[in-house]
């Protein structure tokens, strides 16, 4: 199982759609951002009310009312998308095994149980080594990788596909 969940994976590639030319537009509907990504409107409906709540997003009225970015995407990183979509979950759970060995017949003596384990210290410092690098990255950085990386028509069609509505693209709404 992954420590960080597709829905996290989503929800960067939709922000980055959001970060207007030349790799996205400012604001577009859940539906079209499904629609381009091929996944459920439920799915990202429900990724996108997790980050308007965590102010990453805002909703936009009018007919072709949507989201938008809430703050300036290199104000946004790697980790408040993290933290929005799966919450503060821990990288390892310590289940103190260390005091079970068979050798102690159930009466663990205090040097093998004081203080932090070993293990769960080396894990408690990998976790704070990716939050750390999670916090380094922006959208603003994602964007750019991207738009480095892409081919120059790749961010055209990006706003092309959001700036049209689905009728427009001639995608049958009931799906």
């Amino acid at each position: 199982m992954a420590h960080i969940s597709t829905g996290v994976e989503y929800s960067l590639h939709c922000l980055l759609y959001l970060t207007r030319p030349p790799t996205g537009v400012e604001e577009a509907s859940v539906r079209s951002l499904a629609e381009l990504q091929g996944v459920s409107n439920e799915f990202l409906a429900k990724l996108f009310t997790k980050m308007a709540k965590a102010g990453l997003v805002v909703a936009t009225e009018g007919v072709k009312g949507g989201f938008r970015l809430a703050r300036e995407p290199n104000n946004i990183t790697v980790y408040d998308v993290v933290i929005a979509i799966d919450g503060e979950k821990v990288l390892f759970d310590c289940r103190e095994i260390r005091g079970r060995c068979a050798i102690f017949d159930n009466k663990a003596p205090a040097w093998a149980t004081e203080g932090i384990c070993s293990i769960h210290a080396v894990m408690q410092m990998a976790e704070k080594a990716m939050h750390n690098e999670l916090k380094q990255h922006t959208l603003a950085d994602l964007a750019k990788r991207t738009t480095d990386k892409a081919h120059a028509s790749y961010g055209i069609q990006v706003i092309e596909w959001l700036s049209h509505s689905s009728a427009e693209r001639g995608i049958n709404k009931d799906k």
